[in-house]
């Protein structure tokens, strides 16, 4: 009888484990004691022969619930062998763009690494919301990836209802590539140095035009705070199109325009443009010859836009660490660096924790540029 209640009492305690496992602070009271009301003494009523077996098996089971609820929380566990199938990665942008065209670069390189397929699946439109929603409709396995980047940090301010917080909504696992913006005059224009566009612009309050995409872009955003970190007077008329915008330079309805390296290729490479000044914090390697806005008396104007991947948040830290250290290795292939660089971009990889940060603080950013320019949120 002493054996039976030593096992009663065991009993007891993994069923009040078990139910701190499942309910945390707000586990239930472990099993009354004899005092309370008396331990179940139906198993030592039938004997020590029946009781052991019969008891042990219940503790099996219970012990087994345990220890899946303490390594499961989220009922996600890592895979000792990830990635053991194709991995997914959903791009808010149509094909052909920058960042579609990083992350098939660099999808070929994963899948070489990994030896599973990594496929590309693009879904624009919608702000991105469409390709967030695929992310957050999918378990956080590390199957299901997301592109995201200084885009969706605007978003945060632009757009009066989001579906997700990017901040607490997503696992960060790496940065993928940086591209600062060039800013592009005619190139029989006067206006030679961004020295020269300030001192117009002052000179003639209200004259000068500034030309970008869509309000609320980066590109946009970029001609709205360059106007406040200068104090000048000057029309920021939008465009449709990169196209539209290249035209516009070209006829100079517009004295400058702001847009990427690929976006304005064409028209560097047969000289119709001159890039008066970048807006990273180093000179561009493919233009060497050109300052950044930093070197041209405005340290405020910096502007590096950014892509990177992400899951659904709650990750096992496990799988986590395995695609970040496959992201980053296959980030630094020399072949995948130099295609990357002719589309003007610095493919990098970064810590998870290094992504977040920098997704707050463009956050932060883009809600104060947003706010003085008076945009209005959509």
């Amino acid at each position: 009888m002493v054996w039976c209640t030593v096992l009663i009492k065991q009993r007891d305690v993994l069923r009040a484990t078990l139910a701190h496992a499942k309910n945390g602070a707000a586990a239930q009271k472990a099993a009354p004691t004899n005092e309370q009301g008396g331990y179940d003494m139906r198993l030592c009523e039938l004997g020590f022969k029946d009781a052991r077996p019969r008891f042990l098996r219940v503790s099996r089971v219970l012990l087994f619930a345990v220890i899946v609820s303490a390594v499961a929380p989220d009922g996600v566990r890592s895979e000792p062998n990830f990635p053991a199938k194709p991995i997914h990665i959903f791009v808010p942008y149509g094909a052909g763009g920058v960042a579609d065209l990083t992350m098939r670069l660099l999808a070929q390189k994963l899948t070489e690494r990994t030896k599973q397929q990594v496929v590309i699946e693009n879904r624009p439109g919608a702000g991105g919301l469409l390709a967030a929603k695929a992310v957050l409709d999918a378990p956080p396995d590390g199957y299901t990836l997301g592109v995201i980047g200084n885009g969706q940090a605007i978003g945060m301010s632009l757009f009066k209802k989001r579906p997700y917080n990017v901040l607490t909504d997503f696992t960060f696992v790496s940065i993928t590539a940086r591209f600062e913006m060039l800013l592009a005059a005619k190139a029989d224009s006067p206006l030679k140095t961004l020295q020269d566009v300030v001192a117009a612009a002052r000179k003639n309050p209200g004259k000068l035009n500034f030309g970008a995409i869509n309000p609320g872009s980066t590109q946009n955003l970029s001609a709205h705070l360059l106007r406040q970190v200068s104090g000048v007077d000057v029309s920021i008329v939008p465009y449709k199109t990169t196209p539209d915008l290249v035209t516009a330079i070209l006829r100079g309805d517009v004295d400058v325009g702001f847009d990427f390296y690929a976006g304005l290729q064409a028209v560097l490479s047969d000289n119709q443009v001159r890039i008066i000044a970048t807006s990273g914090e180093e000179r561009n390697p493919l233009l060497r010859d050109v300052p950044t806005a930093k070197e041209s008396g405005l340290p405020e104007y910096i502007v590096t836009s950014w892509n990177g991947l992400a899951a659904k948040a709650g990750m096992p830290a496990e799988t986590l660490t395995i695609l970040n250290q496959h992201i980053n290795a296959a980030l630094s292939d020399p072949a995948l660096q130099a295609t990357a660089s002719t589309l003007g971009m610095d493919a990098r990889g970064s810590t998870p924790q290094e992504m977040r940060d920098r997704m707050a603080a463009d956050v932060q950013k883009w809600a104060a540029v947003i706010e003085e320019a008076g945009i209005e949120k959509q």
